[in-house]
């Protein structure tokens, strides 16, 4: 593989632009996201990002590769394939975004109805007592921050789309729940998890928090935050409440940015102590919220358009390299983890330490493509 050298690119150099480029490598290194037919959570990040390239290039090339995965799964009758409601597992629910996006194009009622089994999901997902979505039924009493992105971003988006207005505040509490549950006030930054019933291992005995903050899990958090926000109405109480809790927690990440590239570790707030890691996926995910946020106006510093500018051409340096045949590969991408669960996993530094470092990974795919999207948009005025 040859090492990228150069600063990001430009939008609309066809040799060069991130966001083509990386698309057209998933269109051709894998025409069928999920080969194992699995109705996976990452497969839908992944998609998001595809469609982000379609809607800057308007290449229907990137549409069509939406749909023809989505049709795999989702049958003409709307049933979808895989797709186990009675796990009442968040993860299910992610790709339900890519379900919407058919239905906002075309209309068509498959996809309709597949999204509002996705809905009947939450309908019926167990709650903490605060309210919050418990993350699996697996997980009883737990939230983990990665659930906001997997199911509440598509919650409002269906409530948006198909006027359940009453349920709005519900969307909201998800996210200001979340955050006042995981949060470490001392550093602002808010911790992969929580246990209403302190009884997991790898819960705090006072807090209930798990014991480290993760970059992956920030990630997904930030980028659901930008996201929820563009469903929610501009009148909604608790909306100013994610704002508030967006721009204090990407400050905080902001505070423990590698102070060389502008991008984040993989337990952010342990630096470079030994094994800690540059990981892609997560710093992708943060840049993406920012970048987005940006052009949304939730940010409006020069500070955070000089940290964004700096480290996404740090992230081409350190993450992307591109094959003799000219596909883009995305390195430094840490594989999966988790808490609890068979394996006992739990939440040490050790323990996010010990989980594979991959290339390719569709949870590293998906965020680089959103963020060189919002980087062309950017770009192109």
């Amino acid at each position: 593989m040859t090492p990228v050298t150069t600063d990001w690119p430009a939008y609309g150099d066809a040799t060069t632009d991130w966001a083509r480029l990386g698309a057209d490598t998933v269109l051709a290194r894998e025409p069928l996201m999920n080969p194992h037919d699995k109705w996976e959570y990452e497969d839908g990040l992944m998609l998001d990002g595809v469609h982000a390239v379609h809607r800057l290039t308007g290449d229907p090339r990137y549409f069509e590769y939406v749909r023809h995965n989505i049709d795999h799964f989702v049958q003409p009758d709307g049933t979808i394939r895989a797709y186990r409601a009675d796990e009442l597992n968040l993860d299910h629910v992610n790709n339900g975004k890519a379900v919407l996006d058919l239905w906002d194009a075309t209309g068509d009622e498959r996809y309709r109805r597949a999204a509002d089994l996705l809905f009947a999901q939450l309908q019926r997902q167990p709650r903490l007592s605060t309210g919050t979505f418990w993350h699996k039924a697996i997980y009883p009493h737990q939230t983990w921050l990665d659930g906001l992105y997997m199911a509440s971003v598509f919650y409002a988006r269906y409530c948006a789309t198909f006027d359940r207005a009453d349920l709005f505040d519900d969307v909201a509490l998800q996210f200001t729940t979340a955050y006042d549950l995981t949060l470490d006030p001392a550093s602002g930054l808010c911790h992969h998890a929580y246990d209403e019933s302190r009884s997991m291992p790898w819960a705090d005995p006072v807090t209930g928090r798990s014991p480290h903050v993760w970059l992956r899990a920030l990630g997904w958090f930030v980028m659901a935050m930008t996201d929820v926000l563009e469903h929610l109405p501009a009148d909604l109480a608790a909306r100013a409440t994610i704002e508030g809790n967006l721009r204090a927690l990407l400050e905080a990440l902001r505070g423990v940015a590698d102070e060389r590239t502008g991008l984040w570790y993989q337990v952010p707030d342990q630096g470079d102590r030994p094994l800690n890691y540059l990981e892609s996926s997560g710093s992708f995910m943060v840049l993406a919220a920012v970048a987005k946020g940006l052009r949304l106006g939730y940010l409006d510093d020069d500070a955070w358009s000089q940290h964004l500018d700096r480290a996404a051409e740090s992230s081409a340096r350190e993450f992307l390299s591109v094959t003799a045949r000219g596909w883009v590969t995305v390195n430094k991408v840490c594989q999966v983890a988790g808490l609890g669960g068979p394996s006992g996993r739990d939440g040490s530094y050790a323990y996010y330490m010990s989980e594979p470092i991959v290339a390719d990974d569709h949870k590293g795919v998906g965020p680089f493509l959103l963020l060189a999207a919002e980087r062309g948009r950017a770009a192109s005025g």
